[in-house]
């Protein structure tokens, strides 16, 4: 890679100190500068990557989002969270994730790379918890699914009205059916549900409530 294409790199680490004294070299065949950066973190114009290293990134990941606003600077997130949940929240906000001891410096510099292209670069760890993130949508997808084919076609007509909003009455001239009908199928659906009443209802039937029973 010749020098004028080498990328500029800004290194915020709100946490504390760049944890890699000896990345980027100076003779670092793709990066050109890197910037150190600390709170309040104020991105230059001209960087071409972002490295946030952070003890808690659901709080400096989203921090960062607002502070480089529309400029669609890439973010490589490094950390050493390695929970699922942290690192399938970093993944959807579009950044890479690299967990510190899970890789070498010289990876920092192929990461960097990879975000200029639109590439996400995980460390295996990373890659290992987005695995897990799939799955555990999955399973619970799949739970929703059975708890929902447990309802008639008509039970499912009414929890669909009932997650509207609708109250008993209201769904009846809907489906010109009367109240008493409405509410009589609505007590049958809380107890297939094992819900305790219309929220809880309609919580377990949009999957926002956990599954007791499938």
């Amino acid at each position: 890679m010749r020098s004028s294409q080498r990328l500029s790199v800004a290194l915020a680490c709100p946490d504390g100190e760049w944890p890699h004294a000896d990345w980027p070299a100076p003779d670092n065949g793709y990066v050109r500068r890197a910037v150190r950066l600390s709170r309040p973190l104020r991105v230059p114009a001209d960087v071409d990557v972002v490295l946030l290293r952070s003890l808690d990134p659901a709080a400096d990941f989203p921090e960062l989002l607002d502070v480089l606003g529309e400029s669609g600077i890439p973010v490589i997130v490094i950390s050493p969270r390695q929970d699922t949940d942290t690192i399938v929240e970093v993944f959807r906000g579009g950044a890479g994730y690299l967990v510190e001891g899970d890789y070498c410096t010289c990876m920092l510099s192929s990461a960097v790379l990879a975000a200029t292209v639109g590439r996400t670069y995980l460390s295996p760890l990373a890659c290992e918890a987005l695995r897990e993130g799939a799955q555990r949508m999955s399973r619970a997808q799949s739970a929703l699914e059975r708890l929902r084919s447990q309802l008639s076609p008509r039970e499912r007509q009414i929890m669909e009205l009932l997650s509207t909003g609708l109250g008993a009455q209201e769904i009846g001239l809907r489906l010109q059916l009367s109240e008493k009908t409405v509410r009589n199928n609505l007590s049958n659906i809380y107890a297939k549900l094992d819900a305790r009443g219309s929220t809880d209802a309609v919580l377990r039937w949009l999957g926002a409530a956990p599954v007791l029973r499938a």
